[in-house]
C-alpha cells in the first residue's frame, strides 16, 4: 500500500483561476457536489486520473469539490498532533446510509427475525463473538484457520500458540464490552480492553495496559516498511484518551453527532493515537462495537465488520490516509465503515436465512415422524441438520454449551435426549466423560424411526 498523493490547494487553485478567468472561477463555486457524478467521496489519489467535466481540468474540479465540502464540514472537538481539528460532511447519500442503519440496527426487534426468540439469541450473538475475535486477530496477523479456531473457543481449550492466544484474547474482549456496554467510557475501561487484547502475545507483557514510552519509536508501516503514519508523542497519550473518552460520553459538545459517526470516530482516534506498542487496531475496533452496544444498536452485537475488512485490508488502511491526507477530513473513513457495516448486516441476514432453512429442513424431517415431531429444541434441530451434513463428527457436552451459552446441565440434557430417549445420536465413553457421535445413516434413522 503507498501513501496517497496530497491533494492540491483548493484556495490556490481558485486564485490561479481568478487571474484567467474570474467568472469561470466564480462559477466552480456552485457547480460541483461533494461527490461524484456516481455517488462516490473521492479523495484526489483518484480524481487526478478520472475524466474531468468539460471545461474544466482535474485541479479545477477538485477545487469545486473542495469548496463544496467546506460548506459542509462539521468540525469535533478532536485534535489531531498538531492542533489541527478533525472533520466530517455529510453529503445525500450518507444520510441516506445512516438512516437505513437506524432502520435495521437500533429500535424494536422484528418478530420475524430469528434473534428475536430470546432462546436462540445467544446461539447467534456466540457465532458473532467467535467470528469477530477470529477476524479481528487475523487482521493482525493471526494465522490460525477459522475452524481451529472456532473449535479452540467453542471447547474452551487453552490456546496453544500465539495466533490462537490473540484470538482467544478478542474474544474476551468482546464479551468484556457486553459487560461494560452500559456504562460510561473511561480510560481504564480502555486500557482493561487492551491488557485483554494482548494477554500473553507481547514480547514485554508489562505493556499490557499500559500506554506506549517516549523511548519507543512507533510508526505505522508498510510490507516495505515505508512510514505511513507517525502518532502523536507519547506525552500526549493520556490527555487524548481522556479527551477521546469525554468524546465518546458527549461530554466535549452539546451538538448532536449521531451515534454511528461517532463510533466510527472513535475507532479511527484510537487507531490515529495509536497509544499502545501493539494491538491498537483490535482495540480501537473493539471500541467501535462498544459504542454502538451504548446507544442500544442492538444488531450490532451480532455482526463482525473485521470479516468484511479483512477480505480488502488495502482499501481499509487507504480509508485512513485518505483522511490524514486530505485535511482531517473524517469522511472517508466514514464513508468505508458505512460501507463496511452494511455488508456485514446483509451477510447476517443471509446466515440467518441460511441457518432458518437447515432448521426448517430437519424439522420437515421429522413432521411424518410421531415419535420425534415437536421433540426438538432450536439447539437440538440446529444440531441434528449439522449432523445430517457432517457424518460421523464427534459433539461433547461442553462444546455445545459454548456453542449456545447455556448452562452445563441444560447442554447436556440436550445431547443425552438426543442420544439415549431418541436414538439420534450414538453415545461413546471417553475418558471419564461421554462424546455423542451422529450416525453415518442419520436421515434413515430418522425416516424409519
Amino acid at each position: 500500500m503507498k501513501m496517497p498523493v496530497t491533494p492540491p490547494d483548493a484556495e490556490t487553485i481558485f486564485v490561479d483561476m481568478i487571474a484567467k478567468d474570474s467568472t469561470k472561477a466564480t462559477g466552480i463555486l456552485s457547480k460541483f457536489s461533494p461527490v461524484d457524478a456516481k455517488g462516490r467521496y473521492l479523495h484526489w489519489d483518484k480524481i487526478q486520473h478520472l475524466e474531468s467535466p468539460e471545461g474544466y481540468s482535474n485541479k479545477e474540479w477538485w477545487a469545486g469539490i473542495k469548496f463544496s465540502r467546506n460548506s459542509m464540514y462539521q468540525t469535533i472537538p478532536l485534535m489531531d498532533k498538531y492542533g489541527k481539528p478533525f472533520k466530517f460532511c455529510v453529503p445525500n447519500n450518507l444520510q441516506e446510509e445512516l438512516h437505513w442503519l437506524d432502520l435495521n440496527t437500533a429500535g424494536s426487534i422484528s418478530a420475524e427475525k430469528p434473534i428475536a426468540n430470546p432462546n436462540i439469541r445467544n446461539t447467534y450473538l456466540i457465532r458473532s463473538l467467535v467470528e469477530e475475535a477470529i477476524s479481528s486477530s487475523q487482521l493482525e496477523g493471526a494465522s490460525t484457520t477459522r475452524n481451529v479456531a472456532k473449535e479452540m473457543i467453542r471447547q474452551g481449550r487453552d490456546p496453544k500458540d500465539k495466533s490462537e492466544q490473540m484470538i482467544m484474547n478478542n474474544y474476551h474482549a468482546m464479551q468484556f464490552i457486553r459487560e461494560y456496554k452500559d456504562e460510561k467510557l473511561t480510560p481504564s475501561i480502555v486500557l482493561e480492553l487492551h491488557r485483554i487484547v494482548t494477554e500473553s502475545t507481547l514480547d514485554d507483557q508489562e505493556k499490557a495496559g499500559c500506554f506506549r514510552d517516549g523511548d519507543e519509536d512507533i510508526h505505522v508501516v508498510d510490507e516495505n516498511q515505508n512510514v505511513l503514519h507517525t502518532p502523536p508523542d507519547a506525552s500526549e497519550l493520556e490527555e487524548r484518551l481522556a479527551l477521546l473518552c469525554q468524546f465518546a460520553n458527549g461530554e466535549l459538545s452539546e451538538d448532536f453527532l449521531h451515534p454511528v459517526i461517532k463510533a466510527i470516530v472513535l475507532h479511527f482516534m484510537l487507531a490515529y493515537d495509536h497509544p499502545f506498542v501493539d494491538g491498537n487496531g483490535r482495540t480501537a475496533r473493539a471500541l467501535f462495537y462498544w459504542a454502538l452496544a451504548n446507544q442500544d444498536y442492538w444488531l450490532m452485537e451480532f455482526i463482525s465488520i473485521s470479516k468484511v475488512i479483512k477480505r480488502a485490508p488495502v482499501q481499509y488502511g487507504k480509508a485512513f490516509l485518505h483522511t490524514e491526507t486530505d485535511d482531517n477530513d473524517l469522511t472517508y473513513f466514514i464513508v468505508h465503515q458505512l460501507e463496511v457495516i452494511k455488508l456485514s448486516i446483509v451477510e447476517l441476514q443471509a446466515y440467518f436465512d441460511e441457518k432458518i432453512k437447515d432448521v426448517e429442513f430437519a424439522e420437515s424431517l421429522l413432521e411424518t415422524n410421531n415419535k420425534l415431531k415437536g421433540k426438538l429444541n432450536f439447539r437440538q434441530l440446529a444440531l441434528l441438520r449439522h449432523a445430517l451434513k457432517h457424518p460421523r463428527f464427534i459433539y461433547n457436552i461442553n462444546e455445545h454449551q459454548n456453542s449456545h451459552g447455556i448452562a452445563y446441565e441444560t447442554a447436556r440434557k440436550d445431547l443425552i435426549q438426543m442420544s439415549d430417549k431418541l436414538k439420534l445420536l450414538t453415545k461413546l465413553k471417553y475418558g471419564k466423560s461421554f462424546v455423542f457421535v451422529s450416525p453415518t445413516d442419520l436421515e434413515d434413522l430418522i425416516k424409519n424411526h
